[in-house]
């Protein structure tokens, strides 16, 4: 059988043992093969991926960045206010204060790093043309209700009681709008910190899952510095870390785990009385009481260290699971190749 080309003349056949002539250069000699590329520098291994900075890098960038600013905040701070702690009475204003201050400088590290990758904070998990809209208040039911719920489960336990008011009038509407503020706060820190530049950039390097449990595992290991922490507490914490990771993941931003992070912490605090990571915050409204075993009541902890606290972590995860079905962060435009490579 012959073989033709499309135009039905024959084929060009080779004899036994011999190939194409090589092409000829302008002198009439064969050309010589290209030479290979040159292997990479250890350096450019060590430092450049398929897509620029490698993601460990870049993180260092962001918290050397971080930890620089927050030196030099502390120590103006130190010049011009000394060691002058608040009162207990004061404590909303100093939350509010640290807080501020805190998601202020994680918000201009996040921005220099827009401008160094070409990227936006809407890539990062926050953007701004969404704030305070449905997810958000979605997520400050979610948080209140959750905690209402484990209180109950406490209660039909026999470990809680939900107790008086302790204040009355005017004070009811202040300290709830204080903490309100305080607490808002804390969910911006804490869900941006954690969960905005850090965990876009480690998923661009090991990918989201991997990274979310890692940065969980640091939130977790984080509460467990607070006064009277457990570690029953530092786990909740870290599954707390988690379920908001989850949320991200499903909603495409922050704004339902900041609404949820800030309601839950504002009812413990605020609302029920109870401790929040072994701090009772001064204002509160209910004079709540626990009795019983410390691994149900979770002892100095409150709530976030008792055992049921988990249980009502894992339901969470699986209503969460069905409420948002797909997965919706990071953008997969955000993660094209938008930085200079090295030369």
């Amino acid at each position: 059988m012959n073989m033709r080309t499309s135009g039905g003349l024959p084929a060009p056949m080779f004899s036994e043992g011999l190939s194409p002539a090589a092409p000829a250069g302008g002198d009439g000699n064969p050309l010589e093969p290209a030479p290979p590329p040159p292997p990479p520098s250890t350096a450019n291994v060590v430092f450049m991926g398929p897509n620029g900075l490698r993601a460990g890098w870049r993180l260092l960038i962001f918290l050397g960045i971080f930890f620089t600013l927050a030196f030099l905040i502390g120590v103006v701070a130190r010049h011009f206010i000394g060691d002058q702690q608040p009162g207990p009475a004061e404590g909303y204003l100093s939350t509010i204060l640290s807080e501020a201050a805190t998601f202020a400088l994680v918000l201009v590290c996040s921005f220099v790093m827009t401008k160094i990758e070409k990227r936006t904070l809407a890539d990062y998990g926050l953007p701004w043309r969404k704030a305070f809209r449905g997810k958000f208040w979605e997520g400050m039911v979610w948080g209140f209700a959750a905690l209402t719920a484990l209180l109950l489960s406490l209660r039909a336990a026999g470990a809680y009681s939900f107790g008086p008011p302790a204040i009355h009038g005017r004070d009811i509407a202040f300290y709830a709008t204080v903490w309100g503020v305080a607490f808002l706060l804390v969910g911006f820190v804490e869900e941006f910190l954690f969960r905005g530049y850090a965990l876009f950039t480690l998923t661009t390097g090991i990918g989201f899952w991997p990274s979310a449990i890692l940065l969980s595992a640091g939130f977790g290991a984080v509460h467990l510095t607070n006064p009277g922490e457990t570690w029953i507490g530092g786990l909740s914490a870290g599954l707390f870390g988690f379920l908001f990771c989850l949320i991200l993941r499903r909603t495409g931003d922050l704004w339902l785990a900041i609404g949820f992070h800030c309601s839950w912490d504002w009812g413990e605090s605020f609302f029920y009385g109870v401790p929040d990571s072994g701090f009772v915050s001064p204002g509160h409204f209910l004079s709540s009481s626990f009795q019983g075993n410390k691994w149900i009541t979770g002892g100095s902890v409150g709530p976030e260290g008792s055992v049921l606290c988990i249980v009502v972590l894992l339901v969470l995860w699986i209503l969460f699971s069905f409420r948002f079905r797909e997965a919706r962060y990071p953008d997969p435009a955000a993660l094209g190749d938008h930085r200079p490579h090295a030369a």
